[in-house]
């Protein structure tokens, strides 16, 4: 047998005690039962996915989410059309724990089943109002003492890696799907931030987009 480096292998070899140890070593779980149960419990390698109470006990509770601190992180969604972009922004919103939603324009609110399948309960645990004008609520964000920055490709756009300290409390403003945040909320927004992109499209689809800033959000925050 060759090693990596073209060389054989020899019995005197370090390298070939190790290679036979290792070929008569046995699964934790037979290769049959792998085959019965699938790969989602066990692992030949000793990993494995957390089970469901394993889960659930690092989830918070329905009491003690009641009074959990929430980031101050929140999140402005404009004229976003699709019901099922909307379940899943409130499923990443309840991931990251954000103080709340704002809903504006033409945004669908719950309860609705097509937000509620991509929701996944999410719809019940996030606040969340709406209002009619998205420009009103960068406002009121402000008057509150918040900082509102627009997620779009704009002349001044700051990535969002490089998000100064001074951001927070912080409130995102994303937008329609095709024409994304509209001027006149961009323009009363305090700035804008993007995702860098390396591929050939410029955008993403706006629930992963506000999936990807808000982990960044999330994660910078002092």
């Amino acid at each position: 047998m060759f090693r990596a480096d073209g060389r054989f292998f020899t019995s005197h070899d370090p390298a070939f005690a190790t290679l036979g140890a290792r070929s008569e070593a046995k699964p934790a779980v037979s290769r049959k039962v792998l085959r019965r149960i699938g790969p989602t419990k066990y692992d030949i390698r000793g990993v494995r996915k957390l089970t469901h109470d394993e889960l659930i006990e690092q989830r918070l509770s329905a009491e003690s989410a009641q009074t959990a601190p929430r980031h101050p992180v929140s999140l402005i969604i404009e004229n976003v059309r699709s019901l099922y972009n909307v379940g899943s922004i409130f499923r990443s919103a309840d991931s990251f724990w954000l103080t709340d939603l704002i809903l504006c324009g033409f945004t669908p609110a719950p309860p609705r089943k097509e937000i509620a399948k991509t929701a996944l309960g999410a719809d019940k645990t996030v606040p969340f109002q709406h209002m009619t004008d998205a420009v009103e609520a960068v406002r009121q964000k402000q008057a509150l003492g918040w900082t509102v920055l627009a997620l779009e490709l704009t002349t001044e756009a700051i990535t969002m890696d490089a998000l100064p300290s001074t951001s927070y409390p912080l409130c995102l403003v994303v937008g329609n799907e095709l024409t994304g945040v509209s001027a006149e909320a961009l323009e009363a927004c305090d700035g804008s931030v993007q995702i860098p992109m390396h591929g050939v499209k410029h955008s993403l689809n706006v629930a992963v987009a506000t999936g990807i800033a808000l982990y960044e959000a999330i994660r910078q925050q002092p």
